[in-house]
């Protein structure tokens, strides 16, 4: 097994506090409601902390049926959190597990600049190159900027 480390930031309008709430607290409500075209519901198996099961279930026609995700942990002062991909999704035979710690942190300009850190475990011998990575990164951006969309069109929302 080999691990691959990758850093990245993506930039937002949205304040930090309002994409902290969306992604963690109440992602379950959010995600379907923000992405109806790519996520069918949201299933929490736990109790929310430390090890507790998200299940993301996927609208038909995409190529993966559903991913789970163990909850890592989170910290509402710093608006940070860490899961773990476990099951399903991108994993394949080839990936044992994807690893995410994440922080949602004021911009200079206004709006939030989310820090992710993504380690890929690697089965066997396996080597993940920068464009599977990539690809990777492309899929979960296009949720994330839907999620912003929705925050935008909704102000109320996540507050």
């Amino acid at each position: 097994m080999g691990v691959v480390t990758y850093e990245f930031e993506v930039t937002s309008p949205v304040a930090p506090t309002r994409l902290f709430k969306a992604f963690v607290l109440e992602g379950a409500k959010v995600f379907p409601k923000a992405a109806p075209h790519a996520i069918k519901s949201v299933e929490l198996e736990g109790d929310g902390k430390p090890g507790s099961i998200v299940k993301i279930n996927f609208v038909e026609g995409l190529p993966f049926q559903y991913m789970k995700h163990m909850i890592g942990g989170h910290d509402e002062n710093n608006l940070s959190y860490s899961y773990s991909l476990i099951e399903g999704g991108p994993l394949g035979d080839k990936l044992e597990k994807i690893s995410y710690e994440n922080q949602f942190v004021a911009a200079a300009s206004g709006g939030s600049v989310c820090k992710s850190s993504i380690k890929f475990y690697t089965v066997g011998d396996y080597v993940i190159t920068e464009d599977e990575i990539k690809a990777l990164i492309q899929r979960s951006e296009v949720v994330y900027k839907a999620i912003e969309a929705f925050l935008l069109a909704n102000p109320d929302a996540c507050n």
